[in-house]
C-alpha cells in the first residue's frame, strides 16, 4: 500500500508538476471592495511593489498590475494554459481579438500554438463588499509537433462542465472522464484531446470525516493530487497535511480518509509527451535555439500586435460573463 505514494512535498509557488505539464499555480486573493474603477482603494497601494507585488499584503497581491490586480498583455509560445476560477473574475483580451469576462465556476482553455500575447486581469467588480479570487492556471505542454498550429481560445462555462456528485464528494471534470463522466471537448490541438493520453484535471471537494476512493487510471500516466486546502487526511496510518502534492501510482486505487475539515484537492494526470523541454518565462519550445527563435520573432511580430486600448485592458464594470472570439462570435452568459 505504501507504493501507491511515490513521493510527497510542500506546495509552493508556482506549484511542481510532471510531464506533460509545466506549471499549476494556485491564487487565492482576499481582496477589498472596489473602488468603482475596477481596482483597490489607491491608499491601499501604498507601501506595495506595484508591477511586481507578489507579496501577500492584507492577504491578497496585485501582481504586475498597477491599478487593478493581474497580468497585463505578455506573450506566450508553444504550451496551453487552463485557468479555472473558482471565485471571483477574469478579464481576457489577446491578439487575436477575443475578449471575455470569466468566473465563479467558468474555465477558460487557451492554445497558444506558434504565437499569442493576452492579459489577465482581476476586476474588483464589488463596490459594497469583499472581491475573493480563487483561481488555478495549468501549462499543459504541447508536443513537438503541434508547437506552431495556430492560436485557440475556448470557454467552457461552469453550467456545461460535468461535476459528478458522490454524495460526500464533488468532482468537478474539466478535463478527462471520471468513473464514465466525459468532459467536454478540450482545444482540438491539446494533447488533451486524444483519449489515449488519459489527460485528466479534477477539482475534488469531499466532506470532513468520510472517506474518499480516487479511482485508478486506465495507462501509465503520471498523477499528482494537489491537496490546497483542509485540514489533514489519511492514507492508511500516514498523515497528509494541506499544502502537498502527492505524487501517485496511477495503477491502483487510491483511498483517504478525510479528517476534521472539509478537504479540497485539484489532481492533474496524463500520459507525458516525453519530449526535450526548453523554457523561457513563456516560451516553451524543444530546443534552445528555438526558445531564441521564439524571442527574435516576438520582437519583430508581437505576435499580431496589441489591438485593445491598455496593456491592462479590462472590460465595462456592469458587464456581465461573456466571451468574444476571433471570428467576431459573441457568447453573452450574463
Amino acid at each position: 500500500m505504501s507504493d501507491t505514494i511515490l513521493q510527497t512535498y510542500p506546495l509552493g509557488f508556482p506549484w511542481q508538476t510532471q510531464d506533460p505539464f509545466l506549471f499549476c499555480v494556485y491564487h487565492l486573493d482576499h481582496y477589498p471592495k472596489g473602488n468603482g474603477e475596477m481596482g483597490p482603494d489607491p491608499k491601499l497601494l501604498e507601501g506595495r511593489n506595484l508591477g511586481n507585488d507578489f507579496v501577500i499584503k492584507d492577504g491578497w497581491r496585485m501582481y504586475h498590475g498597477q491599478t487593478i490586480p493581474g497580468f497585463p498583455y505578455h506573450p506566450h509560445r508553444g504550451f496551453e494554459t487552463i485557468t479555472i476560477v473558482n471565485k471571483g473574475y477574469c478579464d481576457h483580451s489577446d491578439s487575436l481579438g477575443a475578449a471575455g469576462r470569466f468566473g465563479m465556476g467558468d474555465v477558460q482553455w487557451m492554445t497558444a500554438g506558434r504565437g499569442v500575447q493576452h492579459s489577465e486581469m482581476f476586476p474588483l467588480l464589488n463596490t459594497e463588499g469583499d472581491n475573493p479570487l480563487e483561481l488555478f492556471q495549468i501549462w499543459l505542454n504541447l508536443p513537438k509537433a503541434n508547437k506552431f498550429v495556430e492560436p485557440h481560445f475556448k470557454m467552457l462555462w461552469h453550467e456545461d462542465i460535468p461535476t459528478v456528485d458522490e454524495g460526500n464528494a464533488q468532482i468537478k471534470v474539466v478535463a478527462g472522464n471520471y468513473r464514465g463522466t466525459q468532459a467536454n471537448d478540450p482545444a482540438p490541438n491539446s494533447w488533451a484531446a486524444q483519449t489515449e493520453n488519459e489527460v485528466a484535471i479534477w477539482n475534488i471537494h469531499v466532506d470532513a470525516q468520510t472517506e474518499y476512493v480516487l479511482p485508478k487510471a486506465n495507462t501509465a500516466v503520471n498523477r499528482t493530487l494537489y491537496f490546497y486546502e483542509g485540514s489533514e487526511v489519511y492514507f492508511g496510518e500516514r498523515k497528509i497535511n494541506p499544502n502537498f502534492g502527492i505524487d501517485l501510482d496511477p495503477s491502483a486505487d487510491f483511498t483517504l480518509k478525510i479528517g476534521a475539515e472539509k478537504a479540497h484537492f485539484l489532481i492533474l494526470q496524463g500520459r507525458p509527451i516525453a519530449e526535450p523541454v526548453a523554457k523561457y518565462g513563456p516560451f516553451v519550445m524543444n530546443t534552445e535555439v528555438e526558445i531564441q527563435q521564439a524571442m527574435e520573432e516576438y520582437r519583430l511580430t508581437q505576435f499580431g500586435g496589441w489591438p485593445w486600448p491598455y496593456s491592462d485592458n479590462v472590460h465595462d464594470k456592469d458587464r456581465g460573463r461573456f466571451a468574444l472570439y476571433p471570428d467576431g462570435n459573441l457568447d453573452e452568459k450574463g
